[in-house]
C-alpha cells in the first residue's frame, strides 16, 4: 500500500478545469506504478457519469474509480492547486485538495479511506497540506499522525 509517499505528491500544480486536476493527482499513480493510465480515464469518466460526488468536504476532492480499471497497488496520491478550481459540487466548490485514490479491492478501498478520513476530519492536518511546502512536509504530517 501507497500512502501520500513522496512520488505521490504534487504541489501548487496549475490547472484549468476538473478534469485536468483529475489528471494531475491520476498521472501521479500511474508515474509512481500504482496505477495505468486507464485508470486516470476512468476516473475522468466517472466524473463526466455521476458528477462531482466525491466533493466530500469543502475544497476536498477524492477521485477515483474501479479497481479493474487499472489499480495495480492500493494507493492515495495527493494534489494541492496553486488555484482552485469549480467541480460543480453545490456547497463545496472550489476544490483545492485533490487525493486520487486507487484501491485494488473493496478491503483496500475501505482501509485507505480510514487513513485519509483520519487526516481530513481534523482541520490542523487539513490546514497543513494547503500550507506544506514539500512533499517532505506532508511525509511529516502523516508520521505525526502515525505517532498520535
Amino acid at each position: 500500500m501507497k500512502f501520500l509517499e513522496r512520488e505521490l505528491i504534487g504541489l501548487d500544480v496549475e490547472v484549468q478545469s476538473a478534469e485536468e486536476a483529475i489528471r494531475a493527482a491520476g498521472s501521479l499513480l500511474v508515474s509512481g506504478g500504482a496505477a495505468d493510465a486507464s485508470y486516470v480515464d476512468a476516473m475522468v469518466q466517472a466524473y463526466r457519469d455521476k458528477g462531482p460526488y466525491f466533493v466530500l468536504a469543502p475544497h476536498i476532492a477524492l477521485p477515483h474509480a474501479k479497481a479493474e480499471d487499472g489499480v495495480h497497488e492500493a494507493s492515495v496520491a495527493f494534489v494541492r492547486l496553486k488555484q482552485p478550481v469549480v467541480f460543480g459540487h453545490q456547497t463545496n466548490d472550489p476544490v483545492e485538495l485533490i487525493f486520487a485514490l486507487g484501491s485494488a479491492s473493496n478491503a483496500d478501498h475501505i482501509a485507505l479511506l480510514r487513513r485519509l478520513t483520519l487526516l481530513l476530519n481534523d482541520p490542523n492536518y487539513v490546514q497543513c497540506f494547503r500550507e506544506a511546502g514539500s512533499p517532505e512536509d506532508i511525509e511529516n504530517i502523516i508520521l505525526r499522525r502515525n505517532e498520535a
